[in-house]
């Protein structure tokens, strides 16, 4: 009979060629990198805003997740978290399993949705499509800004969710998350996570 014990140790040779094979392909700064953006409680999208060149550009971050997929999921596994790719909105963020995670999460789940459907309340009783909101030569501008600060109704929604210092703060909770970003001091638009986001939000609201 053949010895089961050898066969096992082959395969675990082999399992543990193709691990050693993908750490090796991957940078620690890089990896590390990634870790710190699903740590600050960011999604990974596929665009960034580029202040610089005023321009979205494609985010290395994003496109290493997509190119090493299966060796993310089954890293971030082992750290007890699951990795989730989104493709129609063109991102990956981090899901934790523990339960006290699961109530922060659902807290600043809460808040994100009360800014995204405030934001698109307004968008759409301006009678603007919500497409727009993801455009950064559209999204909203200053005038907005200003109407969405001094409306006392939105202010108290804000202040319901927790954002003290209303707009400013909201939009900043947003920004830091990557659902949103700023293309200049009047400016702002939603990212491809943050259209995702809304849609998703507006469909439940039509459904209900």
């Amino acid at each position: 009979m053949p010895d089961l014990s050898d066969a096992m140790d082959t395969n675990e040779s082999a399992d543990q060629s193709q691990t050693s094979s993908s750490f090796e392909q991957i940078l620690p700064a890089h990896s590390a990198a990634i870790y710190r953006e699903f740590q600050a409680g960011r999604v990974i999208v596929r665009d960034v805003w580029d202040s610089n060149r005023s321009e979205l550009r494609a985010n290395p971050l994003y496109n290493l997740l997509y190119n090493h997929l299966s060796h993310f999921r089954t890293f971030y596994e082992h750290l007890g978290s699951e990795l989730v790719f989104n493709e129609t909105g063109a991102f990956f963020f981090l899901k934790e399993s523990s339960d006290d995670e699961n109530e922060e999460h659902d807290e600043n789940a809460f808040r994100v949705q009360v800014i995204l459907l405030l934001i698109g309340r307004y968008f759409a009783r301006s009678g603007r499509d919500l497409e727009y909101l993801g455009r950064p030569d559209a999204g909203l501008n200053e005038q907005d800004l200003t109407a969405l600060a001094s409306d006392e109704e939105y202010q108290e929604i804000l202040r319901a969710a927790r954002f003290e210092k209303g707009v400013p703060e909201a939009l900043d909770y947003l920004d830091k998350r990557h659902l949103m970003f700023r293309a200049g001091a009047g400016r702002c638009f939603l990212s491809s996570a943050g259209v995702y986001f809304l849609q998703e939000l507006v469909r439940e609201y039509e459904q209900g």
